[in-house]
């Protein structure tokens, strides 16, 4: 398996009485009820609705970087694992490719599939919130796709055209939003066979150099029996 790792707002209205109308009794202005402003959801609950949005945003800047980028699908595995890794994060107060534990996105897919064989990319941001204001999910997806659009190495990472899964894993702790994306896609490399050995995981600067570097790869040496000719 070859992983590519970036590093990288009430109007009031007053009605005076008139006393001009004898008969009629002075009306007394009544003082206003004034609202008292809901307080903004539980950041927990824009976790789901903020991995959404990044998402969305990510596909429409593939498209304009490059139309003929493949479009991104879901991926229940990889979802599961950007999940995984932001939530790590959150608990753990860190921001990182490697886990206190040593545990990366890498080592997380290949423990669930030892048979992988294609590129994994990864882009993590973390962004601070006041509680007072919380996470509005639109401004806090755009604000993470500026944050990689600035960055030359998550640019390119996320916007590798050949790239056609994603996941994305959101989480909140304390007063920080964590991020995690992650991008897949199969390079043409043999299969795995059963009882082989596990694919490896060779980092990479960029998705451009895995993919030269998998197309001038040479085959495997076919394996032989012990006295087979």
């Amino acid at each position: 398996m070859i992983t590519r790792v970036a590093v990288f707002t009430l109007a009031c209205l007053a009605l005076a009485g008139c006393d001009a109308l004898p008969g009629l009794d002075q009306a007394r202005p009544q003082p206003l009820a004034t609202a008292t402003p809901l307080p903004p959801p539980d950041p927990q609950t824009q976790m789901a609705p903020l991995e959404i949005r990044i998402a969305a945003l990510i596909e429409e800047q593939r498209e304009k970087i490059d139309p003929t980028a493949k479009k991104l699908a879901f991926d229940p595995e990889l979802q599961r694992i950007a999940r995984e890794r932001a939530q790590d994060m959150a608990a753990k107060n860190y921001l990182a490719h490697a886990a206190p534990n040593g545990d990366t996105s890498a080592s997380l897919l290949m423990a669930e599939d030892d048979k992988f064989q294609g590129l994994l990319g990864e882009n993590l941001a973390a962004q601070h919130y006041r509680k007072e204001s919380g996470v509005d999910v639109a401004q806090f997806a755009q604000r993470f796709l500026e944050t990689w659009l600035d960055s030359p190495p998550h640019r390119d990472n996320f916007s590798f055209a050949k790239y056609d899964r994603t996941g994305v894993g959101a989480a909140v702790n304390g007063d920080t939003v964590y991020v995690a994306q992650l991008f897949a896609t199969d390079m043409g490399l043999p299969p795995i066979k059963d009882g082989g050995p596990p694919a490896a995981v060779t980092p990479y600067d960029s998705p451009g150099a895995a993919q030269s570097d998998s197309a001038n790869a040479q085959p495997p040496a076919p394996v032989r029996l012990r006295g087979a000719q």
